[in-house]
């Protein structure tokens, strides 16, 4: 038998409580993986309060994201002893996830942990990070060059703190925009040089307004997107990946015709595999594990629900990782 956070929704309403459940089997091509830690996600987080339907089936083990070592393997790139980092690839969402001690995985959301990687920084990591590298390829495959004006938005989420640190460590001045503003030691600790405050982006907008930004990481939507793209400087990017103040995208195509901006949509699910590859690569190469303690708060499997109800709240700074052993 192993512990999981198991989600149920019928007739008779919906419940989230830690069970346990009998042992599981890796189908073919499949992966069966100890969970040694996973972490709470915006997703993870509509989904445990069931304040949005992510999932497409109950019942469900939630976790979109997962890091242990490999059990038994029927995927002839994996075998039984490996670390691995699972992100992705509809886990918690169409299949059951990573907030139990035992998870069997898609091959295609898997990546391999080099030495001094340890699983819980992976999930300091997690989806937020690897979305945030995903933003950063985005950005310089479009043409960012050195030392640019870079802004983003949702600072102090786990995809802006990640954002801010990667783009700080390739040499980019970095502007973070967020609503606590009382987390700027923090903010700027992760490498931004200048702090501001998210409400002057939240309101309409001039379609173009004055060129600010050579780039642009949005984890917000909405007019936060739209006033980002009305500053973005002529043939700047910028990335989006969230939606924290919202899935509309109440703007005009001005900047895209008279600037040349292009706005790179980020799909953290299922990017092809050398492009996962690539955004691992960069977090291993780039990010200070001494840096992903700093952003880290560390919680048992028995307060998840806790957790992503603070989440849900806009309570939280950083990263939560879920210990689940």
């Amino acid at each position: 038998m192993f512990s999981a956070l198991y989600l149920q929704k019928d007739a008779g309403g919906f419940s989230a409580d830690v069970r346990e459940l009998p042992p599981l089997e890796p189908g073919e091509g499949e992966v069966l993986v100890r969970i040694q830690h996973s972490t709470l996600n915006f997703k993870d987080g509509l989904a445990i309060t069931d304040r949005s339907p992510v999932i497409r089936r109950f019942p469900m083990v939630p976790g979109i994201d997962g890091a242990g070592v490999v059990i038994a393997s029927r995927h002839p790139g994996f075998q039984p002893g490996d670390r691995v980092a699972s992100t992705g690839a509809e886990v918690g969402e169409t299949r059951w996830g990573c907030l139990a001690q035992q998870a069997v995985l898609p091959p295609d959301g898997l990546v391999k942990l080099p030495a001094g990687f340890s699983t819980e920084h992976a999930m300091a990591v997690g989806t937020a990070g690897f979305t945030a590298a995903l933003a950063v390829l985005a950005l310089e495959r479009h043409g960012l060059k050195p030392q640019s004006e870079v802004l983003v938005t949702g600072a102090t989420g786990g995809v802006g703190s990640i954002a801010i640190a990667l783009l700080a460590r390739a040499g980019h001045r970095v502007t973070a925009a967020t609503g606590k503003t009382a987390e700027a030691d923090y903010l700027r600790a992760l490498g931004a040089a200048d702090v501001l405050d998210r409400r002057t982006l939240e309101a309409a907008g001039k379609p173009l307004q004055k060129e600010r930004w050579d780039a642009v990481v949005d984890a917000a939507g909405s007019h936060t997107l739209v006033n980002a793209l009305a500053q973005t400087k002529w043939n700047g990017t910028v990335a989006a990946c969230g939606l924290a103040h919202g899935a509309d995208l109440p703007g005009s195509v001005m900047p895209f015709i008279l600037r040349g901006v292009t706005l790179a949509g980020i799909n953290s699910v299922w990017p092809a595999r050398p492009l996962r590859e690539a955004a691992w690569q960069r977090i291993f190469e780039s990010l200070d594990t001494g840096l992903l303690d700093g952003l880290t708060q560390t919680i048992p499997l028995t307060q998840a629900r806790w957790g992503a109800q603070a989440l849900m709240d806009g309570k939280v700074r950083g990263r939560f990782v879920v210990r689940i052993d």
